[in-house]
């Protein structure tokens, strides 16, 4: 394993969470959350964990939501939350971890990408005292040159621009101690970038390693359209670094305007201007005015946030609920948070 901080860690006394909730958001995954069910129900049966299954439906428009249901009714140990439309799964995320009981939770996706053979790695870091535990990817099996390269310099820069830089090759997949998921389901943003939100927590975290594992089936909801503006989600919602590059851009625009006209006003005096500098002007005032739309470019997509923010609407609406239930299961947490419920 890999610390990250080590200040302050005390093994836990318990070998295994009292209850482990795998919190699994999903969108149009009909062909795949049977297989990531039953996969995730034999690891976890065979270890002896006690755990539930919290599924999540992200306002899917084919069988789903009702292939999660049907899960419900059969295993006791599963959860059925039903978001009445697509929020996104960084919302789809947080409703799960709204709902979790458990003393520690497990955060994966659907398409078995995230092997639920690493769920012991993930306890082991818990057992250590560790309050977050991030799996981190050895290989991006699956994704091209391109996924990869542009993946690689998103998190790197996030790291250069953002006090609280999430770790880079770690995904959703993860494990957070109950303290842990009590503290971001107060972080109520509806930009959220839950990347971010899970390194500004802070508490104690390690990190282990695993292989992604291809996708069992279906096809990744992610085109680059949907990448790119996850990458501007996540890098305004987690840094003031545009606006703060927006401001040196103007005035190093402005210098290298106030150093031209210098040059154009003694050009002028000694040498005479028989041209009518039409070009020059043309330049010039395209470029200041490419400037200026890229500057208010980036105070637009701050200001659309806090205008968001300030109607303070709730993140979602559950359209149906069906709670854990049976032996697998223990009692909720005093502290457990409100849910969101239509």
């Amino acid at each position: 394993m890999n610390a990250v901080c080590t200040s302050n860690i005390s093994p836990r006394a318990a070998e295994k969470p009292s209850l482990l909730s795998i919190v699994c958001p999903a969108f149009n995954e009909q062909e795949a959350i049977l297989d990531f069910h039953r996969a995730v129900r034999r690891v976890l049966q065979s270890s002896g964990q006690n755990f539930e299954i919290i599924l999540v439906n992200d306002g899917s428009t084919d069988g789903t939501a009702r292939l999660m249901k049907d899960l419900c009714a059969r295993h006791p140990d599963t959860a059925f939350v039903d978001l009445s439309r697509n929020f996104g799964k960084e919302i789809a995320i947080t409703a799960g971890l709204d709902h979790a009981k458990g003393e520690a939770v497990v955060v994966m996706d659907a398409d078995l990408q995230h092997p639920p053979e690493s769920i012991g790695a993930l306890i082991e870091g818990w057992r250590e005292g560790y309050d977050v535990v991030n799996a981190v990817r050895r290989n991006r099996n699956g994704e091209n040159a391109l996924k990869r390269m542009t993946a690689r310099a998103f998190y790197r820069a996030l790291r250069r621009l953002g006090r609280v830089a999430p770790p880079e090759d770690v995904g959703d997949f993860r494990l957070l101690s109950r303290k842990a998921v009590d503290a971001v389901v107060t972080l109520r943003e509806h930009h959220r970038f839950m990347k971010g939100v899970f390194a500004w927590v802070g508490f104690p975290t390690t990190s282990i390693a695993f292989d992604v594992a291809p996708r069992i089936a279906g096809r990744t909801k992610f085109d680059f359209w949907k990448l790119w503006n996850f990458s501007i989600e996540g890098v305004t919602s987690h840094t003031l670094a545009p606006l703060k590059a927006s401001t040196y851009l103007g005035l190093a625009v402005a210098g290298l305007s106030f150093a031209s006209g210098l040059v154009y006003v003694v050009k002028a005096l000694l040498f005479g201007d028989p041209s009518p500098g039409f070009p020059t002007v043309i330049v010039t005032v395209s470029f200041l005015g490419g400037v200026q739309l890229i500057v208010l470019g980036v105070i637009g997509e701050y200001l659309g946030r806090v205008f968001n923010e300030t109607k303070n609407r709730p993140l979602y609406f559950v359209n149906e609920l069906v709670e854990a239930r049976g032996a697998n299961c223990a009692e909720a947490p005093a502290n457990t948070p409100a849910r969101e419920v239509a």
